[in-house]
């Protein structure tokens, strides 16, 4: 005799939901951690940002196989936001930013996010992934802040890291390359598999057998975080929303790419329904701010955790829930575990995901890429660095602006009496 646990939903879907949500927890561990570090927030309200916000995501998400947390898009505006202002700078921003991302749903916006070109979207992505690669350089070396600090863009630190290269302290690059290394080797060899988890762990026994004493984690405790304190500044209007503005609007397009994503995935060739588009916002926006409350990263799709959960058979919302209660279980059983974890080891994790977003596909196809493209996805890529994400996006959005308005008055001027047959070069 067979028992179901209730109509349509089996036994076997029980144990891909929990496989599912265990492995996409495995993998969110060394990346939330990372990602908090890198923002300059404790290292736990990285993994508390999956444990808060799963629960909304999972009940209102539109894609039940979609799962968030914090991600490298985020880094620039609340890295900035923790620089002036610490924790409550940061939930300032993510609670302004999850009120935009609503509103954005309400206005019907979502289904817009599909027309920004693919060669800014990758421009982005590789910019992001260089953007993390050069920031955490001085970790992975060792090296110490220059006269004055670090520069704000990653363009700038760059001569500062090479110009210190010869300063550089063998125990913390060690431990980084460890784990860029083997995450690379299990990827290739076993692609279910937790890679940057398993590169932690080996860089975490290694600094142990050889007493390396480099910076630790630190202590870590399944207390729910204290609600952050900030207070609202008129004065800071003019700072804070553009930010917050600019914070929303990358997370909602990332959102909804890596959401088109998993659908293709999937296997499933129906566009993503406008409609859906907007409800997916609307549950974001709540979701983070609940987030933004205990000063936790925003939190957007993850396309590494999402495609773990649909390879190892989560088929349900019910994947998103056991992936966050997997995350706190591991907090709470083993959180002095996590907190010798080097922090080196955490930058090697943070340079290997960026390595893996600089899309070396489109790298490949560069010389064949039209002018324009091409000029878009670099111009993209390096505006990343050099300036925001935001207006990076703008800058490569122009250049099909400027030529669809050169199509434009071109028709025009054909319309008033240029002969049909006449050539133009565009």
């Amino acid at each position: 005799m067979k028992f179901a646990l209730k109509p349509q939903y089996s036994w076997r879907q029980l144990g891909g939901d929990l496989a599912g949500g265990a492995i996409a927890a495995l993998i969110a561990m060394p990346y939330g951690l990372a990602m908090a570090a890198m923002i300059g927030l404790p290292p736990a309200l990285g993994i508390f940002t999956s444990v808060l916000t799963a629960p909304v995501t999972a009940a209102l998400g539109r894609n039940v196989l979609l799962i968030g947390g914090s991600a490298s898009v985020t880094v620039p505006f609340l890295a900035a936001a923790v620089a002036q202002q610490g924790v409550g700078g940061a939930a300032k921003v993510t609670i302004l930013a999850a009120i935009f991302m609503i509103i954005f749903g309400v206005l019907n916006l979502g289904r817009h996010a599909s027309r920004i070109p693919l060669t800014v979207v990758s421009g982005f992505s590789c910019g992001i992934g260089l953007m993390m690669v050069i920031a955490q350089l001085r970790s992975i070396f060792g090296l110490d802040a220059p006269e004055g600090g670090w520069a704000l863009s990653t363009l700038a630190q760059l001569p500062q890291v090479l110009v210190r290269l010869p300063g550089m302290q063998w125990e913390p690059f060690a431990l980084g390359a460890t784990v860029i290394a083997v995450s690379w080797m299990v990827a290739r060899r076993w692609e279910k598999m937790p890679a940057p988890l398993v590169g932690v762990i080996v860089a975490a026994a290694v600094s142990s057998m050889l007493g390396w004493h480099t910076g630790k984690v630190g202590a870590l405790t399944f207390e729910l975080p204290p609600l952050a304190a900030f207070s609202w500044n008129p004065r800071e209007m003019g700072t804070v929303l553009p930010s917050a503005f600019g914070l929303a609007a990358v997370s909602a397009a990332n959102l909804l790419i890596t959401s088109r994503v998993v659908y293709h995935f999937t296997g499933s060739h129906n566009a993503f329904k406008k409609a859906e588009a907007d409800r997916e916002l609307g549950a974001y926006g709540i979701a983070n701010l609940v987030a933004g409350l205990f000063g936790a990263p925003m939190s957007v799709g993850i396309p590494a955790r999402s495609i773990a959960n649909v390879k190892c058979g989560g088929t349900t919302r019910l994947a998103n829930l056991f992936h966050a209660m997997t995350l706190a279980i591991v907090l709470w059983v083993g959180s002095a575990w996590i907190a010798r974890i080097p922090l080196a080891a955490l930058a090697g994790v943070t340079v290997y995901v960026g390595i893996c977003l600089l899309d070396w596909s489109t790298w490949r196809r560069l010389p064949r890429m039209r002018k324009m493209d091409a000029a878009a996805f670099l111009t993209t890529a390096l505006a990343v660095q050099a300036v925001n994400a935001v207006a990076a996006v703008l800058l490569g959005c122009s250049f099909y602006a400027a030529s669809w308005a050169k199509r434009r008055w071109l028709d025009g001027y054909q319309s008033y009496g240029e002969p049909s047959s006449a050539k133009i070069n565009l």
